[in-house]
C-alpha cells in the first residue's frame, strides 16, 4: 500500500503534497522536522489529506499530477475530505 497525502501550516496556508509508503512514520519525520526540507522551512506539520493506492509507483504518478493542479483545485480535495482542515494526524497514528 501507498499513500498521497497533503500537510499545511494552517487553513488555506502553505501546502505540501508528497507520497510514501508508511505514512504514520513519515508524517511522524515532518512533524518532528527530522530532515532538512521544504516542510521544516515552513513548518507544514498538519495531515489534511490522505489517499490510499494500491503501488507506490500509482502514489506517486497521483503527486505529479497534484503537483501541478491550481491551487483552488487543491484546496477543494482537501475542503471536500476535511472541511475543518482538521489535522488527521491523530486519527491514523492511534490505529
Amino acid at each position: 500500500m501507498a499513500w498521497v497525502y497533503i500537510l499545511t501550516n494552517r487553513k488555506f496556508g502553505t501546502l505540501y503534497i508528497g507520497a510514501t509508503t508508511n505514512l504514520v512514520q513519515r508524517i511522524w519525520q515532518h512533524r518532528n522536522e527530522v530532515v532538512p526540507s521544504f516542510t521544516k522551512r515552513y513548518h507544514l506539520h498538519r495531515l489534511v489529506y490522505f489517499e490510499e493506492h494500491q503501488t507506490i509507483y500509482r502514489a506517486m504518478q497521483r503527486e505529479r499530477t497534484m503537483k501541478h493542479w491550481k491551487a483552488e483545485w487543491k484546496v477543494a480535495l482537501i475542503e471536500e475530505a476535511n472541511p475543518e482542515w482538521d489535522d488527521l494526524y491523530w486519527g491514523i497514528a492511534a490505529g
